[in-house]
């Protein structure tokens, strides 16, 4: 947020006196300087940006806070399915604050029922709500902070640990991520909530003046259970933002940085700064009234007016028009409105005052000379439903409206290093898959495949929007194009989904016959967990799998087979690879849905946080050259954006659903994260570190650092603790840096 990002810098200025090492030569012209007017224009830019920083905390904040919901979502417990309407907006109790918003999810949130107070050493709590000031008390006495790894999933009943540091390791173009977990003590709020907390971060900096910028870089974001499991990791508000808290039930924050792939190696060290505080209905009396907010305004417009058009003025009127914006601002400055701000001895910085009450946590990040290749060196294609889009956001396929939803969609996965690819499903799992809903000359799908991002992109067989006559030889005219781009080496072709029978083989084999006639470096990717039922190769359900390959055999290059096939029997892999023929440009690349179930790794709700990222680690370990999900949004219909949200019946919790529509939590448009999708995103990174060291060392060292630290040792045998994750990544950093 700008206006809040303004505000910390103009305080910093502002308290060592202005302008800071800048230097006034550097700002101000050489005539202004030799009048003395730059001391004037630069006492009015100090005093100008101090008080709208402060108007902006004592005046915009409360009105603002009054109506978001956004950053104080609640974790949802002892409710039975419901729905909000897509027009809900924020109830409000009798004294006019806004109640909190439950996101609609279907099914009964968990979270216990300890209401009790086993966490510290205090009174009654009838007693104490209501008459304890977190203004005068230490924060410490009052919520528990400590720290979690991004793997743990940090239940509304997680208990209290000691706070430590936080020291984090990251490559250039790497995302890094921690929990902040919190859970009040005592209630200090005259409400049903336990009370309200203020979360405030710094930047990370360096010894040499280099930062990791909040809101940029640094990013937090609040874990909100789904099904009463940690999922939902909604945006809040940076670099300062409210959180209420619940009796008795822990919240957790969730923290990333993203290290940009020039930021300079280095140690970065910054703060998180928790502090109790008031509700904003407790806190109304010490804001200004509507008739004081209306003089500022005034004085504040006045001075504007004043000061905004001296461009072409003579000097000695650009004077004059400072002098008089200077006073208005020091008489607004010294009106009573803020006196708490000043004393006898110059103005009082208010945020190093709450500071001495706040719990500080220190945050290190040791950012090393390692850059994750800003193509990921396993591609993992991700399907996204249109229809589920058409549905949910209302768009007609092929509106305009349409194409910017996609577009959204496809440019958010990037962030992750996915491939995404769009689809649409037909009869008998026939399955249109594309990755630009443009067609191949349209200069939106060189930009699509031309980013660097993309691993592989998906090649419609058919037109995506049909119209008139485009079905018309369409297939060739788009492989013409694009065998002639420097893209092409991404393409694939994805045309159905598990063949089951001997009629849909054929059908895979005629539509990829047709496709080589025109490319015959063309790519075509086929998933299967099975030979065809109606005809079998082999005596026995694997060897008819085994035998796939041959059967298929030219007329697919990627086979991509489940994880369910293998379970917990590695010694397989090596009969699945003998069968591909990578002197024909053949790859095995897998996939997972629905099944592999516990304890193998999955991206199931529910699962643990090892066991996500561990679908990555699988991958490598066993040797594929690519990795394919069915699905990421593919929720039951709904009809509106905010709308309930429901997993498919006859699926496992979370299959198919890796993020979430951020309407259902807010305003924002902008897709809102799960944990398991941050999991993966994990993986896709330890999968670099992992081929960094093999470069150096040999795949055989490579694997052996995953039993050496116990992080993975097969489908059933992986870490449950991070530890071994940390050790990995602290072993390849101290072997391979420069």
């Amino acid at each position: 947020m700008e206006a809040d990002g303004a505000e910390k810098e103009v305080d910093t200025r502002f308290a060592a006196g202005g302008g800071g090492a800048e230097k006034k030569a550097d700002r101000y012209p050489y005539e202004w300087q030799k009048l003395g007017l730059s001391g004037r224009i630069e006492e009015f830019d100090v005093c100008m940006s101090f008080l709208a920083g402060h108007f902006h905390e004592l005046v915009v904040l409360p009105i603002f806070r009054a109506f978001e919901t956004r950053s104080s979502i609640i974790p949802f417990t002892h409710f039975s399915s419901f729905t909000i309407p897509a027009s809900a907006t924020p109830n409000m109790n009798n004294s006019g604050s806004p109640q909190e918003m439950i996101p609609p999810v279907e099914g009964v949130a968990g979270g216990g029922t300890a209401y009790g107070w086993g966490d510290g050493s205090l009174q009654d709590q009838s007693i104490l709500r209501g008459t304890i000031d977190p203004s005068r008390v230490p924060s410490s006495e009052l919520v528990h902070v400590w720290c979690m790894p991004s793997t743990a999933n940090v239940g509304p009943q997680e208990t209290p640990r000691p706070l430590e540091p936080v020291s984090l390791l990251a490559a250039r173009n790497e995302r890094e991520s921690i929990q902040i977990a919190i859970r009040p003590k005592v209630s200090w709020s005259g409400s049903s909530n336990a009370g309200v907390v203020q979360i405030q971060c710094t930047d990370l900096c360096s010894t040499s003046g280099e930062r990791l910028v909040i809101g940029q870089s640094v990013t937090l974001r609040r874990v909100v259970p789904i099904l009463g499991v940690p999922d939902a990791l909604v945006p809040i508000y940076m670099p300062v933002s409210q959180i209420n808290l619940l009796p008795g039930e822990t919240t957790a924050i969730w923290v990333s940085i993203d290290v940009p792939s020039t930021q300079p190696p280095g140690q970065y060290d910054g703060e998180l700064l928790v502090t109790a505080t008031k509700t904003d209905a407790e806190c109304a009396a010490q804001f200004l009234d509507k008739s004081e907010k209306y003089q500022v305004y005034r004085e504040l417009r006045n001075c504007l007016d004043v000061i905004e058009h001296v461009d072409g003025k003579p000097v000695e009127e650009v004077v004059e028009r400072a002098k008089s914006a200077t006073t208005t601002l020091r008489r607004v400055l010294l009106s009573p409105s803020f006196s708490d701000f000043f004393s006898e001895n110059g103005p009082l910085d208010m945020m190093d005052e709450d500071a001495n009450l706040s719990i500080r946590l220190k945050l290190s990040l040791t950012v090393w000379d390692f850059v994750l290749p800003t193509t990921p060196s396993l591609p993992a294609v991700i399907g996204i439903s249109d229809t589920v889009i058409e549905d949910r956001f209302g768009v007609e396929h092929g509106s305009a409206e349409w194409y910017d939803a996609l577009e959204l969609h496809f440019k958010w996965l990037l962030r992750y290093k996915i491939s995404p690819y769009f689809c649409k499903w037909g009869n008998s799992m026939r399955v249109l898959t594309y990755t630009s809903p443009w067609p191949a000359d349209h200069p939106k799908s060189d930009e699509f495949f031309s980013d660097p991002r993309l691993a592989a992109y998906a090649v419609p067989y058919s037109p995506v929007v049909p119209c008139g006559d485009l079905a018309k030889d369409y297939l060739q005219k788009e492989v013409e194009i694009l065998r002639s781009k420097s893209h092409w080496k991404k393409a694939y072709f994805y045309l159905w989904d598990e063949p089951l029978n001997v009629q849909q083989y054929d059908a895979i084999r005629h539509q990829a016959s047709e496709i080589h006639a025109y490319a015959p470096d063309a790519r075509v990717l086929t998933t299967y967990y099975s030979g065809p039922s109606d005809a079998p190769l082999a005596p026995n359900n694997f060897e008819a799998f085994l035998k796939v390959p041959g059967f298929l055999r030219p007329h697919t290059q990627i086979y991509c087979t489940s994880e369910w096939v293998i379970g917990n029997r590695e010694d397989l892999v090596k009969d699945i690879i003998a069968e591909i023929k990578p002197e024909n440009n053949e790859e095995w690349w897998t996939y997972v849905c629905m099944g592999p179930s516990d304890p193998h790794p999955n991206w199931h709700l529910g699962m643990r946080g090892t066991q996500h990222r561990a679908v990555m680690w699988r991958v490598w370990k066993e040797g594929g050259t690519g990795f394919l999900y069915w699905g990421a949004n593919c929720y039951e219909k709904a009809t509106a954006a905010s709308a309930e949200i429901k997993f498919r019946r006859g699926l496992p919790p979370g299959d198919g659903v890796l993020f979430y529509p951020g309407e259902v939590f807010s305003s924002s448009h902008e897709p809102v994260a799960s944990l398991r999708l941050e999991r993966l995103l994990s993986g896709l990174q330890d999968i670099e570190y992992l081929k960094l060291y093999s470069s150096r060392y040999g795949r055989d060292e490579g694997l052996a650092i995953l039993e050496k630290t116990g992080m993975y040792l097969g489908p059933e045998r992986y870490t449950l603790d991070h530890n071994p994750i940390d050790m990995m990544r602290g072993e390849i950093f101290r072997t391979c840096r420069p």
